[in-house]
């Protein structure tokens, strides 16, 4: 009986210490659910050609959206979960078009030319038609009225109604899961 005790207690303090871990890791970047989006300028780069925003065009594509759903992408990196993520948001544009669904993706980092070249080759690679890809005027870590945490390789931001329903972040890209994500856009989708 005194062993099952102590094995419990190993137990539950593992729980902790694993718990507590997972917290530490645990990554908070971006407006969370039910924060109001603010306004944010970018440059536009390359990608969604029919959109009406001429490359290097300098505006608020989170107003340029208004209400409709959106899907807003920060990222530090090109890597083929961020491309399959891209890849999936666009396809989710074509086959929601009576939601007017629209998704934009914001490079961030040190140097904002080597973004902008960034931002054109991942376009390209991505072979996404409906997605603009952009560069914010805040480039190291995004707008700051959205907090994106410098930590963060990926901050997503699910919005409607001009208002978060959902908010997602990873700390490294191998963490990324596509399929949760996506399964979130049945929260803004009209």
């Amino acid at each position: 009986m005194k062993n099952l005790f102590v094995l419990g207690l190993g137990l539950c303090v593992a729980a902790v210490v694993s718990g507590n871990a997972m917290a530490e890791n645990a990554v908070k970047s971006g407006p969370q659910k039910g924060d109001r989006l603010g306004a944010f300028y970018v440059t536009k780069v390359a990608g969604a050609e029919s959109d009406g925003v001429s490359k290097g065009q300098n505006l608020c594509y989170r107003c340029k959206n208004g209400s409709r759903p959106q899907v807003i992408v920060f990222t530090r990196s090109t890597d083929k979960k961020v491309a399959q993520l891209v890849k999936n948001l666009d396809k989710a544009i074509a086959s929601n078009e009576s939601s007017k669904l629209r998704v934009f993706v914001n490079l961030l980092g040190d140097d904002k030319e080597g973004l902008e070249a960034e931002a054109q080759k991942f376009a390209a690679t991505s072979k996404a038609k409906n997605v603009p890809f952009v560069v914010p005027n805040e480039f190291e870590n995004g707008p700051d009225n959205y907090g994106i945490n410098a930590k963060a390789a990926v901050t997503i931001t699910l919005a409607g109604d001009s208002g978060v329903k959902g908010s997602y972040a990873v700390s490294d890209t191998k963490d990324l899961d596509v399929k949760q994500v996506m399964s979130q856009l049945k929260e803004i989708l009209n």
